[in-house]
C-alpha cells in the first residue's frame, strides 16, 4: 500500500486546497479520516471510488476507537496559517497541513482497531452534507495500534499533496 491520490480528485487538489484555506466557501472543509487495518480494499480499488460514503459502505471500515473522531480543517481552524510551497528549483508546489493530534486513543472492545491508512478528503458543506458529498482527495499509509497513548500524524512532512 502507498500514498496516492483518488482519481476524482487528480488535478482539483490545489484548487479545492486553495479554496477551503482562503475561506472563500466558509461552509467548506478538508476532512481527515482514519481507516481501520481491517478489511480494507486494495489501494487499486480504492483510488477507484469517488466519495467518502462509498468506500465506508464497502468493505473498508472507518477507525472506531476511543478518543477518535474526524478532524476538521478550515481557515479559520488554522489551515490559513500553511501556505503552499513554491519550489520553481524542482518545478513543484507542496501543499501543507498541520499535524494532527488524537487524544488518549484506545482498542474498542476485544480488537486492537488498528489504523491503515488516512484519508484527506473535502467537504463542500459542512453544514447539511453527508459522507456520499464528502469527495476523497488523498490517501496515506499510516500503520498505528492504539494503546490510550496520543496519536500524531504528521500527513507527509513535506506537503501531503505535490502538484509538479
Amino acid at each position: 500500500m502507498t500514498d496516492f491520490v483518488f482519481n476524482i480528485a487528480k488535478g482539483r487538489v490545489g484548487q479545492i486546497y486553495n479554496t477551503v484555506q482562503a475561506g472563500t466557501t466558509p461552509a467548506s472543509s478538508l476532512v481527515i479520516v482514519a481507516l481501520q487495518n481491517n478489511n480494507i480494499v486494495s489501494d487499486a480499488t480504492l483510488k477507484d471510488i469517488d466519495d467518502l460514503g462509498t468506500i465506508l459502505a464497502g468493505a473498508t471500515d472507518e477507525a472506531v476507537n476511543t478518543g477518535y473522531a474526524r478532524k476538521s480543517l478550515t481557515s479559520a481552524s488554522g489551515l490559513a496559517t500553511f501556505a503552499a510551497s513554491v519550489d520553481d528549483t524542482n518545478d513543484w508546489v507542496l501543499l501543507k497541513l498541520p499535524d494532527q493530534t488524537w487524544t488518549g486513543v484506545t482498542s474498542t472492545g476485544t480488537a486492537t482497531n488498528a489504523w491503515a491508512k488516512l484519508l484527506v478528503c473535502w467537504d463542500s458543506d459542512t453544514t447539511g452534507g453527508t459522507d456520499s458529498n464528502i469527495v476523497p482527495l488523498t490517501a496515506h499509509d499510516f500503520a498505528v495500534t492504539p494503546d490510550g497513548s496520543d496519536i500524531v500524524a504528521q500527513i507527509a512532512t513535506n506537503g501531503f499533496y505535490k502538484a509538479s
